[in-house]
């Protein structure tokens, strides 16, 4: 099952993706279920959004690949480096990403992303998929020169339109043709590759992501965790258009400007 958030005459609905339809759900799936109200609409009568807006963070999860780690000068880490991302920093498809005044090296980051379904807190690894509530595709937007001069990495990970998320959100449970331990991850900048990689080449898995997180904070529903990025980030410039796909969930799209 793929779920949509959207906008339609200017009302936000979630629906489910049945061909080139959305049956429309009552709420928010998440909180709500997923009772239909018996309305479809046409994907192309509507916009799609971020499909989740998470409530209270976002937690990102740095050099989990190998590959990038060695891209990136780094030694392959020990535990999990983990890091926030504030929900402000959340956009959706086609909503351009705003290349900030304040550096000039902005990276594009491919990632499959985790979408927590209930509170949480020192979950076990043998249990982590029972706080899974889907999975969605993210771009972890990175102003480099920031993060290589700053102590923390809050201002380049954290500014306003360095999260896209989308386009769907799989639901694990009815999702036979998508194995997140299995799946492949691109990024394409204007038609051409610049990350491939599948899932499976991750240091840490995701069961042992959401054990070594929830050791750490609590985890509410809706909060999200991007699992890291393969080898292959490259510089985004203003004009371009850029493509995260993983395989299952499907491909979001941003344009990318400078004001």
């Amino acid at each position: 099952m793929k779920i949509a958030r959207f906008t339609h005459h200017d009302d936000i609905a979630y629906g489910v993706l049945d061909g080139e339809e959305l049956v429309v759900l009552r709420s928010d799936p998440l909180f709500a279920g997923f009772e239909t109200t018996g309305r479809r609409v046409r994907l192309d009568d509507v916009r799609l959004l971020s499909p989740v807006i998470p409530r209270s963070k976002v937690v990102g999860i740095g050099k989990n690949y190998a590959d990038h780690a060695a891209e990136m000068n780094s030694q392959v880490p020990s535990e999990p480096l983990m890091f926030f991302i504030p929900n402000t920093a959340v956009i959706g498809p086609d909503d351009p990403i705003v290349l900030p005044p304040w550096d000039d090296v902005i990276h594009h980051e491919a990632e499959l992303a985790v979408v927590i379904s209930r509170p949480c807190k020192d979950v076990p690894v043998q249990r982590a998929h029972e706080v899974i509530f889907g999975y969605t595709v993210a771009n972890d937007v990175s102003a480099r020169t920031a993060q290589r001069s700053d102590t923390t990495w809050a201002r380049a990970k954290g500014f306003d339109t360095s999260c896209p998320l989308g386009p769907v959100l799989v639901i694990p449970e009815s999702a036979e043709e998508f194995d997140p331990a299995h799946a492949d991850v691109r990024c394409l900048v204007d038609g051409e590759v610049r990350q491939e990689a599948n899932t499976s080449d991750m240091i840490f898995s995701i069961p042992e992501l959401i054990s070594y997180v929830t050791s750490v904070c609590s985890l509410l529903p809706g909060d999200v965790i991007l699992t890291g990025t393969p080898a292959g980030v490259g510089e985004i410039r203003h004009g371009e258009r850029v493509a995260c796909e993983v395989a299952g969930i499907g491909e979001l799209t941003n344009p990318v400007i400078r004001r």
